[in-house]
């Protein structure tokens, strides 16, 4: 991220997901989990078809890798997703569940070598897997708790792994339905999944909810702001400034949260959970180390190609050389 109008953005998008823990928090105490996350994206899916029919773009799948995407987003990586997480966020802090699914990244690869087989196996994937798994191992554990904590976050775990599934699956099909067409579907459809699994689950419905002031505030804010709004600057990241400096979002949102949760809903911050984020921090860096380290010279490459040169400087393949004329031609490195 060169550019301050992508730093914005970067800085806005975590905001919005980093907060969104907070609220989830604070809705869980009077709505039902499955029933909250279906209620979000209720109000998500309303925002993407209206935006979807201002458009007047191509709204109907035609192909079956319109149809696959589909259900792939919807299912995996927005409902099935949304399932396990709200009800894991039940259990923990909001601190905590950021944290853990910050593991998505971490999965994600090791998933991809299963599934894509174009996608190889490196020692260090393995090391990085290893190093994030006892990281949310010491998270879970921390204090010595085995019950709730620890049933909170396996859910969130498993809660990560679906979310890496689908967005591994995503990549077996090309879909020739506009991308904003796709989330609508992918919203609705995951909406759809949650509210009859909220129902076959313990029978929640919006006429069972006992709706507070607050209860909905947190659920706009989610459905607006961290939902259609999230998922906007997400895809227009993604466009701006790759997979590999989007995907850090994972480990910025969970700082915010974390802020968040101490500072308006009273959570404490252990020194277990402090560690277990740093563990997988560096598993992320060890299963991701040659994009960043091609992302590192990248941006290295760009500083150089925007330095302004001296009348006696030249530039080849991104380095700076100073030229001077004397008894004989030649090109020195410039300071």
């Amino acid at each position: 991220m060169t550019k301050a109008e992508d730093v914005l953005l970067f800085g806005a998008l975590a905001f919005v997901w980093g907060t969104a823990f907070t609220a989830i928090e604070i809705g869980l105490e009077t709505i039902p989990p499955l029933l909250f996350a279906a209620a979000r994206l209720d109000i998500a899916a309303f925002i993407f078809v209206g935006a979807v029919l201002l458009s007047r773009i191509q709204w109907l799948p035609r192909t079956k890798a319109d149809i696959a995407l589909i259900l792939s987003n919807g299912i995996l990586v927005i409902g099935a997703h949304f399932a396990f997480s709200f009800i894991g966020q039940s259990y923990v802090t909001s601190g905590v569940a950021a944290i853990v699914l910050s593991f998505t990244p971490i999965i994600t690869p090791v998933i991809a070598i299963r599934i894509l087989p174009a996608e190889r196996i490196y020692s260090t994937d393995v090391l990085g897997l290893c190093t994030g798994l006892v990281g949310v191992v010491a998270i879970a554990t921390a204090g010595g708790s085995f019950d709730g904590q620890l049933l909170g976050v396996g859910l969130l775990l498993a809660s990560a792994i679906v979310f890496a599934l689908g967005s591994v699956l995503t990549e077996r099909w090309t879909a020739i339905l506009p991308a904003l067409s796709l989330h609508a579907w992918s919203m609705i459809t995951g909406a759809v999944f949650l509210h009859v699994t909220a129902y076959t689950y313990s029978g929640a419905s919006f006429r069972t909810v006992t709706w507070t002031p607050s209860a909905a505030a947190a659920l706009t804010y989610l459905g607006i702001f961290a939902t259609a709004g999230g998922f906007l600057l997400y895809f227009t990241l993604l466009n701006r400034i790759g997979a590999t400096n989007v995907s850090l979002i994972n480990y910025a949102s969970p700082v915010v949260a974390t802020i968040f949760g101490a500072t308006l809903l009273g959570e404490q911050i252990t020194i277990a959970t402090i560690a277990g984020f740093a563990l997988i921090v560096v598993g992320f860096v060890l299963c991701n180390i040659r994009p960043l380290w091609r992302l590192t010279r990248s941006i290295r490459n760009v500083g150089v190609s925007d330095q302004v040169l001296e009348r006696d400087e030249v530039r080849i393949q991104g380095n700076v050389y100073t030229t001077k004329t004397d008894s004989q031609n030649y090109l020195q490195p410039s300071d």
